[in-house]
């Protein structure tokens, strides 16, 4: 499984899907079965070999991805990141483990790949979105460890449906405007002051 897999592709819609992988499903499954074992070839009483059972699963579930949903609309202008968590489902009787985070598109001025440590694992990548307001927000709340490749394919898919290059060129040319204007006034401001 790659980074983000494309659920939803259209001139105005773009709705990328995130769930775990085969190694939290592997997981899961090896943690319960050493729980198992130790319930099935243990004496202790029925107390002790639930306790090994549930301990077990609790491991495992906290250690599952999540799933995540992310989704950018043009026509709402909006950019809205969903993260589901069956640890946080399963321990709060699934009243929460849903999260939801709503970003303005209009403010989105740049995507990057981000490298972080994962803690025994290695290095990990994710798809960082940088907004004007000078803070950026990442698409996922995990990294990917496997090389860059996927995140780097998701980033361009991105840009190239929000057309942030064109957007930064544009930009970029007006903030040139803006500073020869700024230069032309300051040398009409020397001419006068030199009058003087």
């Amino acid at each position: 499984m790659g980074y983000m897999s494309v659920e939803e592709h259209t001139p105005s819609l773009l709705r990328l899907r995130r769930s775990p992988g085969v190694r939290s499903w592997s997981l899961l499954v090896a943690l319960v079965s050493v729980g198992l074992a130790a319930a099935c070839y243990s004496s202790d009483s029925l107390f002790w070999k639930s306790f090994y059972v549930a301990g077990c699963l609790f491991v495992a579930l906290q250690n599952m991805e999540e799933w995540e949903e992310a989704a950018f609309d043009k026509d709402k202008n909006q950019i809205e990141l969903k993260s589901s968590s069956l640890y946080t489902l399963v321990l709060t009787l699934w009243k929460k483990g849903h999260e939801r985070v709503v970003l303005d598109l209009r403010q989105l001025c740049d995507v990057c790949v981000q490298e972080e440590t994962v803690r025994y694992l290695g290095k990990g990548y994710l798809l960082m979105l940088k907004l004007e307001a000078g803070f950026s927000y990442p698409l996922t709340q995990s990294a990917t460890l496997a090389g860059p490749g996927d995140v780097e394919a998701v980033g361009v898919l991105l840009k190239s449906f929000l057309k942030l290059e064109e957007l930064q060129r544009h930009r970029q040319h007006d903030d040139d405007d803006e500073e020869e204007e700024d230069s032309v006034n300051l040398t009409d401001s020397d001419d006068e002051a030199e009058q003087l």
